[in-house]
């Protein structure tokens, strides 16, 4: 399968650091790698009703906004989570795209967990902290969010901004936007889950 990314603008504004980083990273892709880039503000998801344990479960349309996600979710064999860092964890935004997966689980004919496991998940985020280990909750849900399906995680590529195009003047930041998508990412586990061996 030819690798395909998709990537998730968590951020309520349009073209901030989050994606600056994250469009720096993308230009390093293979131009035979396709790319699908989804701003959530664009297509807002209605609240998340969790219906885990009700049989009423049906596939989304494809043009509704959940429909449209869900779609290039399950086309995706890479997913990267371009959120920046609000209030130490994943956007609102974001946080209700991943909450739709838990009802993604249980649409019926997706086998969207099935369809994941394997695949990779990507973190992408400006933070306005000098201190990086503050973004360690946004890293956690993450690769425990991959942990859970599967997946294999990829890590999380911080830079340091506030205002718009401050992400630009971190040269740390860009340098490893160049390598990102290189690395090799294993499979996500647990914190508590120790390694084979």
């Amino acid at each position: 399968m030819n690798r395909r990314f998709l990537f998730v603008l968590g951020s309520a504004r349009a073209e901030g650091n989050t994606e600056l980083l994250a469009r720096a990273a993308a230009e390093q892709l293979p131009g035979d790698v396709e790319q699908h880039w989804i701003r959530l503000a664009e297509h807002p998801l209605p609240d998340f009703v969790d219906l885990r344990h009700d049989s009423d479960h049906v596939r989304p349309p494809s043009d509704s906004a959940t429909g449209l996600l869900l779609d290039a979710t399950l086309a995706a064999t890479d997913i990267v989570i371009a959120s920046p860092l609000y209030w130490y964890s994943v956007s609102g935004l974001t946080k209700r795209y991943l909450d739709y997966w838990s009802g993604w689980l249980r649409t019926p004919g997706v086998d969207f967990k099935a369809t994941l496991a394997g695949r990779t998940l990507w973190g992408i985020a400006a933070l306005a902290h000098a201190e990086t280990s503050v973004a360690e909750p946004y890293v956690g849900t993450l690769n425990n969010s991959a942990a859970y399906m599967g997946m294999r995680f990829g890590g999380v590529l911080l830079g340091n901004g506030s205002a718009r195009g401050d992400v630009l003047k971190d040269t740390d930041a860009l340098a490893r936007a160049k390598t990102f998508f290189a690395q090799d990412a294993p499979f996500a586990r647990f914190p508590y889950d120790t390694p084979a061996g």
